[in-house]
């Protein structure tokens, strides 16, 4: 028995060390997975600045679509009401303005009433999208000091003759754009090529009105906005502007037979191809 003791005990003994080690390696390795964790890296929380667009001038319809590509909100104050056809007169802020990008920031327009165009229908006043506020950026730019460069010693002996200024290389031609304008010049605007040409959209107007024979007031303001984009566009100089201001005529002529109205429309259409295609010339 004592021979089989002395057998057993150094076996045990092994056993509980070798368990004993394996504890404390698991407890080791838990006590490190357990540790903190690294910090995730800092995300930028800057808002982005944009760049308040000059739409003092425009047509009222013009500008709602200016401002919108922007990313900016807007809404008239005053008593001339948003009629597609009206001019923008002042905005706040002005233009040039620096601010944070904090949705849609809401620009002030003041209008002054188009007398060529009846003021009839329901005005667009707002945006058709909530607004937010503004915040301008207040970082004002230091001017740079310019340091003056002590003149360098000459040296002595015969002076080198000056460098050849090398020959300026030929500016490349720029690509003719796809819609060459009818004439160019004061008060004349580029056409915005993301929108369909004119003679398209008088197209367009003369099918739409084909389908939708109610004088209701969303119908006339959609007449109205559509009649003075046309204009306005052709006015600018924009690509066929005299071909849409024909096929506009014949709209015109279609409204009053189908509503009663629309000679006065009429008659602003027939004065602008006059002046389109004397400018034109």
């Amino acid at each position: 028995m004592a021979l089989r003791l002395s057998t057993i005990l150094p076996r045990v003994f092994v056993v509980a060390v070798i368990a004993l080690l394996a504890t404390a390696t698991i407890t080791f390795a838990a006590e490190t997975r357990s540790g903190p964790l690294p910090a995730p890296p800092a995300r930028s929380t800057a808002k982005p600045i944009l760049l308040v667009p000059d739409v003092r001038g425009q047509a009222y319809v013009f500008a709602k679509s200016t401002l919108e590509d922007g990313g900016f909100a807007w809404r008239v104050t005053g008593s001339v009401q948003g009629y597609a056809a009206n001019l923008v007169a002042s905005q706040s802020p002005a233009p040039g303005s620096r601010v944070y990008d904090t949705g849609a920031p809401m620009i002030t327009l003041g209008l002054t009433m188009n007398t060529r165009y009846p003021q009839g229908g329901s005005p667009e006043n707002v945006s058709p999208f909530a607004g937010t506020v503004i915040q301008q950026v207040g970082v004002v730019a230091k001017a740079k000091v310019k340091v003056k460069e002590k003149p360098k010693a000459q040296p002595k002996g015969k002076p080198k003759p000056a460098a050849k200024p090398k020959p300026k290389p030929k500016p490349k031609p720029k690509p003719k754009r796809g819609r060459p304008p009818a004439f160019v010049g004061p008060g004349t605007r580029p056409e915005p090529l993301d929108e369909i040409p004119l003679t398209a959209r008088a197209r367009r107007l003369d099918r739409w009105l084909s389908l939708h024979r109610s004088m209701s007031g969303e119908n006339v303001n959609y007449w109205l906005y559509q009649h003075a984009w046309i204009v306005t566009g052709a006015e600018f100089g924009w690509w066929h502007g005299a071909q849409a201001l024909d096929r506009l005529i014949q709209v015109d002529q279609h409204v009053q037979g189908v509503w009663g109205i629309g000679s006065r429309s009429e008659g602003v259409a027939r004065a602008a191809l006059a002046d389109v295609r004397r400018k034109s010339r």
